[in-house]
């Protein structure tokens, strides 16, 4: 294997380097899921909670309007169950997992919670499973991986030290009663992890779409520039609009005001900012959530073009879930719920990483805690 120049993106550099290419086009539509940590069904499976919402999402949504699957790790939770208590409980959602090949690809991407797969001679998802996947969208890259490798602790996803902490947390801190080790519960580890993929993203000019940290990230606007591009749509729309979709867009916009009003009002100068290099947004890093929160279920989706973050529950949301996400609408098809919590054109993301991202040589790290995000569902 080539050998990588160390350093603090050395990793990043190599997934890229070795990812498998997948080309997508403007038709292409596919769905990004990470973070199941399915285990056995018994009362210690993160997954249960969600899982009857996150399989009919996939079956009646999903699969029969032909989109593509990327399952970006930590679908399996192995450092609490066995590999085979896990595929008996939910050997129907590995089967509804095969049944996307006939709608375009299937893709597995492992994390650090399913990194054991590897050793499994005889798991049933073993021929689609990879570390890094890049989905070539003409001369643009989308880079897909769990986002561990960015952790200082799990840089090299094939080291000694990162396969001797999995099985030091399986096979003695899980017996022991000792939690597991999770950067999801730890903003600052959170925020590092995002930041060394925002940075190396910006210096690659590429999309990196990671999951890992659990919170849903889509970093293209800031809350601000998008609360105004939303105003100034609707007031468009507002002259053709018929005298029921006026009374809606005038809702609506009073809705918007408010909040963007709040932005200034509470003094949240973060959200008047609006990127890392000189106020200007750079959307480099996408981060599909989870499907263990406690509100629904989040999943990136790229289709007709357009990239977005989505969230499923099934009605009983009470909390807004608000970073210029839509007012909640009728169910689908499906009986669930469906809420759009951000998003935007591809080619219009990435003529501004062509235009406003640094070079290599000009790329510097950026100040901490600075990253915006969708709000977390844990």
């Amino acid at each position: 294997m080539k050998k990588y120049i160390r350093g603090r993106y050395s990793d990043l550099e190599r997934l890229l380097e070795t990812a498998r290419p997948v080309p997508i086009d403007h038709s292409s539509r596919i769905v990004v899921f990470s973070d199941l940590h399915m285990g056995d069904g018994s009362r210690n499976d993160e997954f249960l909670h969600n899982s009857q919402l996150f399989e009919t999402v996939l079956e009646k949504h999903y699969l029969s309007r032909r989109f593509s699957l990327v399952l970006n790790g930590d679908i399996e939770e192995l450092m609490k169950f066995s590999s085979r208590s896990i595929a008996q409980e939910w050997s129907r959602i590995y089967d509804l997992f095969l049944s996307f090949r006939t709608n375009g690809f299937f893709w597995k991407i492992y994390g650090n919670h399913d990194l054991g797969l590897l050793e499994e001679k005889e798991y049933r998802l073993a021929p689609w499973l990879v570390e890094s996947l890049a989905f070539r969208y003409g001369s643009d890259t989308i880079l897909l991986f769990h986002g561990h490798q960015a952790s200082a602790l799990l840089n090299e996803s094939s080291s000694i030290i990162s396969r001797s902490l999995f099985y030091l947390l399986r096979y003695i801190a899980k017996p022991a009663g000792i939690r597991n080790y999770s950067v999801s519960h730890k903003s600052r580890k959170r925020y590092v992890i995002e930041q060394a993929v925002y940075d190396f993203s910006n210096r690659s000019r590429i999309i990196s779409i990671i999951g890992h940290t659990h919170r849903p990230l889509f970093e293209s606007l800031s809350k601000v520039d998008y609360l105004n591009y939303r105003i100034e749509d609707l007031c468009r729309a507002y002259p053709s609009a018929d005298h029921e979709q006026r009374i809606s867009i005038e809702d609506e916009i009073v809705r918007l005001k408010e909040e963007l009003d709040g932005c200034y009002r509470k003094g949240f100068r973060k959200s008047l900012r609006s990127g890392r290099y000189g106020n200007i947004t750079i959307p480099s890093i996408f981060n599909s959530g989870c499907a263990i929160g406690k509100r629904g279920v989040t999943a990136i989706e790229i289709e007709d073009g357009m990239i977005r973050l989505v969230q499923w529950h099934n009605g009983q949301l009470h909390k807004r879930v608000s970073n210029g996400a839509s007012s909640l609408q009728e169910p689908e098809e499906c009986g669930l719920f469906r809420v759009v919590l951000n998003e935007d054109r591809l080619d219009y993301i990435f003529s501004r990483i062509r235009l406003l991202a640094r070079s290599k040589d000009e790329a510097r790290p950026y100040e901490a805690g600075k990253l915006k995000a969708c709000p977390s569902f844990i």
